[in-house]
């Protein structure tokens, strides 16, 4: 009698470890695919030099349509190098690493002396100190247009997060040109 008692509990034990370490793996699983997608969607962001000048290529044709006082808009210099993009739809905001770019940018109101919209602030893992690939929503504004090698160009950036925040403050400013 004791020994099949013995066998009962041997064989309950087996099955509840099985069953701990079935549920651990499909955590485990869930919790690593969740963290891999988070970290694609960085990846997956268009190259911001690449895509803003497949962008101003495109805008080139319809630059020479505008008047002359639609060309004298100031853009932004991305990283602070090249000719300035007009509205663009990505601004890298850590140069040093690339780790940290706003993208999807709509501009509500885009002028001379300054312009507002909203977008998504992407870090990657490779920015110090913040949540390795996350997004999180933000509005935009640029402001301080100033003659840069020639060109007009917005040299500031603010970034206020509508929500959560990469690195805990609500509120940056950032020098863009």
């Amino acid at each position: 009698m004791t020994d099949r008692a013995g066998a009962l509990r041997g064989g309950l034990r087996t099955a509840g470890a099985i069953v701990a370490g079935a549920a651990v793996l499909v955590f485990g699983g869930y919790w690593l695919g969740d963290a891999t997608d988070r970290a694609s969607v960085v990846d997956k962001a268009p190259k911001t030099a690449a895509a803003q000048k497949s962008k101003a290529a495109g805008q080139e044709a319809q630059a020479e349509i505008e008047d002359a006082s639609a060309r004298e808009l100031p853009g932004v210099r991305d990283c602070g190098v090249g000719e300035p993009v007009l509205e663009p739809t990505i601004i890298t905001l850590d140069c040093s690493t690339a780790g940290r770019v706003a993208s999807g940018i709509q501009w509500d109101d885009y002028a001379a002396d300054g312009a507002a919209g909203s977008g998504v602030v992407q870090v990657s893992s490779r920015a110090a100190g913040a949540a390795a690939g996350k997004a999180f929503p933000a509005r935009l504004r640029l402001f301080g247009p100033k003659r840069v090698d020639g060109l007009v160009a917005f040299t500031a950036l603010e970034v206020v997060y509508t929500g959560a925040t990469p690195t805990g403050e609500h509120r940056e400013v950032l020098t863009i040109a």
